[in-house]
């Protein structure tokens, strides 16, 4: 097999190994987060025979982490099933994004399973894509109620209806949202536009030289767009492209709406008449072999045979009777699981941890499950709560804004803990609420925080929403005295 290790060593992949504390990592690109029971039957027997579970990431692939890396047979049975790109030197792309309930949406505008299909074998069988830089990434939003139009996309589709035109459109994302159009079956032939101007610029010697890229990082589109600006780019993408640019006025586009990214969770109707699909909770989106392996029974018995991972660290169990959606969401009880779009895991997310990262700072995978399994035994919450785990600034695990964050340090050089950070300021993360916070005491912290909330907060007030209304002064004289008094 060809390794790849010197090239890409920090972004994990099949054709090369990824060194953790706990295993050797491999990443499992699943385009859309469809995955089919044939593969994951395949996925449920490699994971068996490592550390015996396997993890849903935020681009909806599979991590799976085992004593040794892939060997050759097993790389024949993955691509053979559809999990393993042909081309070793095109592994290293990320996975290309969708909603995972694209097909099955009430609200959706564009059906975008049949491009995320189209863009992934175009890629797997060009080798020429090989010099595109690992963060090259591609997302299609359709339109519908589950949107992941805030995940970052270094090109983004998103589908709308305009006015004055026919039709349905998406409109493009380059960066920021562009003034372009573009029709579904343009989709491909612009992607192609776009990663030809980058590899013309990656491949001379007048490459832009941005704050942001540093010597010892690879070329970005973003750092292109910094150098000489999105017109540029798209001018230079114009000669690849066999139409023009549809250029528009702003205002004809129709108001993008944030949708709550729990909404793929618990029990919803689909468009196909009769059908539901079920979001399933995944602890920090960690699932064992045999929960995997029951899920894909579910899926072949009561659904069409079909997982969909999602961005969010959970899975979908889609193409369920209405009769039969009671023995489904017994049966995900039963496995240890749950389905309900407020329990406390559906809105947490964590990174890898130390584990498997050497950037962070704490073990953010067991403190987020150990702090969940605390809460769920000290508070009961009727509306979900974003609560997002990072072991370092990065924020690899989750790109949006959290109710809570908390952001691992190494307190005085010695003692894993947490800064806790809420709702909206001028820092990433929010505002600093709390600094230093030994990970022992985290679980009786967060506690009083969300005990506070549920009994001082306005109707249909979200946590981050309650604490805006708050100085921090005054948030944190909150918690401390109200929190303890209960």
């Amino acid at each position: 097999m060809p390794n790849l290790q010197q090239k890409y060593p920090t972004c994990p992949g099949l054709f090369y190994d990824t060194g953790a504390r706990d295993g050797i990592i491999s990443r499992l690109r699943v385009p859309g987060g469809i995955l089919n029971s044939k593969q994951g039957r395949v996925v449920v027997e490699w994971a068996s025979c490592g550390r015996g579970y396997v993890h849903v990431t935020n681009r909806a692939n599979l991590q799976i982490r085992a004593n040794q890396g892939i060997t050759d047979e097993l790389l024949t049975i993955l691509q053979q099933s559809g999990l393993a790109a042909p081309l070793a030197c095109v592994d290293h792309l990320r996975n290309i994004m969708a909603s995972p309930t694209a097909g099955i949406d009430l609200g959706e505008l564009i059906d975008t399973r049949p491009l995320v299909k189209e863009l992934d074998e175009y890629i797997c069988l060009d080798s020429e894509l090989a010099g595109l830089s690992p963060k090259f990434s591609v997302g299609f939003n359709g339109g519908g109620s589950v949107s992941i139009s805030e995940q970052p996309n270094e090109i983004g589709f998103l589908a709308v209806a305009v006015d004055g035109y026919r039709g349905t459109y998406f409109r493009l994302k380059l960066g920021e949202e562009q003034n372009i159009i573009v029709k579904p079956e343009e989709c491909l032939p612009v992607v192609v536009a776009l990663a030809r101007v980058y590899l013309s610029v990656a491949g001379t010697s007048h490459r832009p030289r941005s704050n942001l890229l540093k010597a010892d990082r690879q070329l970005r589109i973003k750092h292109i767009l910094q150098e000489w600006g999105v017109q540029w780019y798209l001018n230079q993408a114009q000669r690849y492209l066999p139409f023009a640019w549809r250029y528009i006025l702003d205002k004809t586009f129709p108001k993008t709406v944030f949708t709550p990214k729990n909404l793929h969770l618990g029990v919803h109707q689909q468009r196909q008449p009769g059908l539901y699909y079920i979001g399933v909770v995944l602890p920090l989106g960690q699932l064992l072999t045999n929960q995997l392996r029951s899920l894909v029974g579910l899926a072949d018995t009561y659904g069409s045979g079909t997982l969909r991972l999602t961005p969010w660290q959970n899975l979908l169990i889609s193409d369920i009777p209405a009769q039969d959606v009671p023995k489904v969401q017994l049966e995900i009880e039963r496995l240890g699981l749950h389905w309900s779009a407020s329990h406390i895991q559906g809105t947490m997310v964590a990174c890898t941890g130390k584990n498997g990262c050497r950037s962070s700072a704490t073990d953010t995978k067991g403190h987020g499950l150990a702090l969940a399994e605390y809460l769920q035994k000290h508070i009961t919450l009727d509306v979900p709560v974003r609560i997002h785990l990072s072991g370092c600034p990065k924020s690899c695990a989750y790109h949006g804004k959290s109710d809570i964050t908390l952001l691992g340090t190494i307190i005085e050089d010695i003692a894993e803990g947490y800064h806790i950070y809420v709702g909206d300021g001028e820092q990433p993360f929010g505002r600093e609420l709390y600094t230093n916070v030994p990970w022992t005491e985290l679980g009786d912290r967060i506690r009083r925080m969300l005990q506070v909330y549920h009994q001082e907060r306005q109707p249909h007030e979200t946590f981050g929403a309650f604490s805006n209304r708050y100085m921090i002064q005054q948030l944190r004289q909150l918690f401390d005295e109200r929190g303890r008094a209960r």
